[in-house]
């Protein structure tokens, strides 16, 4: 075949690797851009880590240490005497955490046990309830009336809660309880005080025992988890204090002050209830030592993971 110069040459090869080029550039470009952004994604969490990290060192300043500070000046302060003073409803919301002295008589026919909780007694685990019982308080002056109050008196075995049980179906007069005379007349002057229709209060019999004093701490409800059930009145099932709920089951008002018995002179012959011990009121879940070692597992983890992420983008060295 001859080549004829004045006759047009065909281009189409050459025209045809011009957009075959082009749609390769094309292709490439969203490829570059996924690439960059799986890159990032490989410090995300190490960045993720570290800002856990840091939130637990703001965690451990706010809430911990300034609660558990709060706490400890609350309970420094000189405690309030209930037996003299009337305080409006107002004042007693800022009175938690306060150490309180009160004397009067409980109504153990109205304790209530909440539980099960248990107690760690040289080392070996039981089961118990904490009981909950009204204490009618003493009044120096005859003519104030003073309202009950909800002490939770500290921790008692199963086996004692039974036996509380047995002695009240057997009408049994519970040794810390006045007569029930005096029972009677401080019933009436429950009354007396939520009806607000009369301030006289009629002489009452000198009871046979002696009042009890309770130095407590002002408390308010338990924030029970999502794994604890609900409470059941009218069963008496109490997994956790709820103080209104408690205070209608005993025919008290809502508001009723609800106190937990941190005095440690407890009678030898009589150990139970133990009362709660007043260092528990000042520790948390979690602890400022432990936010510092969730801390350091963070950072420790945000460390690893962008090592690793560096590692991984680090070009390769050839072998010759």
């Amino acid at each position: 075949m001859k080549f004829d110069p004045f006759k047009p040459q065909s281009s189409s090869p050459a025209v045809s690797s011009v957009p075959e080029s082009q749609s390769t550039l094309s292709s490439q470009a969203p490829e570059k851009e996924r690439s960059r952004w799986s890159k990032w994604l490989l410090f995300l969490p190490g960045a993720v880590s570290f800002g856990l990290g840091t939130w637990q060192i703001f965690r451990r300043q706010e809430k911990v240490i300034k609660m558990l500070d709060y706490r400890q000046k609350r309970l420094e302060m000189e405690p309030v005497n209930f037996n003299n003073v009337s305080l409006s409803s107002e004042e007693l919301d800022h009175l938690e955490f306060r150490r309180v002295i009160c004397k009067g008589y409980f109504d153990e026919e109205r304790s209530i046990y909440v539980g099960p909780r248990s107690r760690s007694i040289s080392g070996v685990t039981e089961n118990g309830y904490y009981v909950i019982t009204p204490l009618v308080p003493v009044s120096d002056k005859p003519e104030r009336v003073q309202p009950p109050i909800l002490v939770n008196r500290g921790w008692v075995p199963r086996s004692w809660k039974e036996k509380s049980s047995e002695v009240h179906e057997d009408g049994e007069q519970p040794s810390n309880v006045a007569p029930s005379s005096v029972q009677e007349n401080e019933r009436r002057s429950w009354w007396r005080f939520w009806t607000k229709k009369s301030k006289v209060v009629e002489d009452q019999q000198t009871p046979a025992f002696a009042p009890v004093e309770i130095v407590g701490v002002v408390r308010g409800s338990e924030k029970p988890s999502i794994f604890v059930p609900p409470n059941d009145p009218k069963s008496s099932q109490w997994f956790y204090v709820d103080v209104p709920a408690i205070a209608r089951t005993c025919g008290l008002p809502e508001d009723t002050v609800y106190i937990e018995d941190i005095n440690e002179n407890v009678n030898p012959s009589n150990p139970y209830p133990v009362p709660k011990d007043v260092g528990a009121l000042i520790r948390s879940s979690v602890m400022p030592q432990d936010h510092l070692n969730y801390t350091l597992t963070w950072y420790s983890l945000s460390a690893a993971v962008t090592f690793m992420a560096f590692k991984r983008l680090r070009p390769k060295k050839s072998r010759r």
